[in-house]
């Protein structure tokens, strides 16, 4: 799943390709995909001639900013990823016939967007999990799910001390903390195991027995990695793709994930994978031991 640095790379393209543009027509061969409204046209006919004035990120959440008081909210979800460019439409399905966009894996287009200028956004989704709503922008800001995401871990306002103090009455272990996003928003497998790979604590280790010298440690690391990972245009170890159809370069650093049986580049130990509240650690036994 896109994690924030592969959506913050995702929004900053946007906003230098489509930052201004109207909305002139809607396709879609998966209609499920629109979660709100449930009926297809209303969503078609809400989004005609609306134009994008802002484009926004709030954890793993892409949002367009429409004239009329309106936010198209999309969730890439596991393996969807957003595109920007021309496609022909041939037997059926949108093609491009060279470049990035012409990978396969840039091929799954289920949903598509004619803006204004000849130029188009598709959502390329193999799995078809992606999640796109429709949203008054006023009501959207007052929903749960926003209200309950936690601080963006590379804002400036969110302090080490904020950090600490959110750890403190969480029993839960530190892989899983990482990833919840009522904690911090926008962190997931990937980046919890470069995070904790980086300053030597177990994913195991329960949060609210971490000392005060690795809480400020994972604050640190946290803050450098995914800024890193943002310079290098994310990750793209599986699906994910830049509006280009290209890939990120994250993956040339990475230290542990989906390293299982390989050797740590620290101290040479066989990485291992274990399963941590129904998703996989993967972390050096030595370095980070419990």
């Amino acid at each position: 799943m896109p994690e924030l640095p592969e959506v913050e790379t995702t929004v900053k393209q946007l906003r230098r390709e489509i930052l201004g543009r109207k909305i002139e027509g809607v396709w879609s061969d998966f209609k499920k995909i629109i979660k709100k409204p449930k009926d297809f046209e209303e969503f078609r006919k809400e989004l005609a001639g609306k134009k994008i004035k802002k484009i926004e990120r709030r954890g793993k959440n892409i949002l367009f900013r429409l004239s009329g008081g309106r936010t198209l909210l999309i969730h890439q979800k596991l393996t969807g990823h957003l595109l920007v460019g021309k496609w022909v439409k041939e037997r059926g399905k949108w093609r491009v016939f060279s470049g990035a966009l012409s990978e396969k894996i840039n091929s799954y287009i289920h949903l598509l967007f004619v803006l204004g200028n000849g130029q188009m956004m598709a959502l390329s989704d193999l799995r078809k999990f992606a999640k796109v709503e429709l949203w008054e922008t006023e009501r959207l800001r007052e929903t749960k799910e926003f209200k309950d995401l936690g601080p963006e871990p590379l804002d400036k306002e969110f302090t080490l001390e904020q950090f600490q103090e959110s750890l403190k009455a969480k029993k839960g272990k530190i892989k899983q903390i990482l990833m919840d996003q009522k904690v911090v928003a926008g962190i997931g497998n990937i980046y919890s195991d470069e995070i904790l790979w980086a300053v030597k604590v177990s994913p195991f280790k329960r949060a609210c027995k971490l000392s005060k010298n690795e809480t400020q440690a994972i604050y640190r690391a946290m803050r450098r990695i995914l800024s890193q990972a943002i310079r290098l245009k994310g990750a793209s170890i599986s699906d994910f793709r830049d509006i280009r159809g290209e890939r990120g370069r994250f993956d040339r650093v990475r230290k542990v994930y989906q390293k299982e049986g390989e050797r740590c580049p620290r101290c040479g130990s066989v990485i291992k994978r274990q399963k941590v509240g129904g998703r996989s650690a993967h972390y050096c036994p030595r370095c980070q031991k419990l």
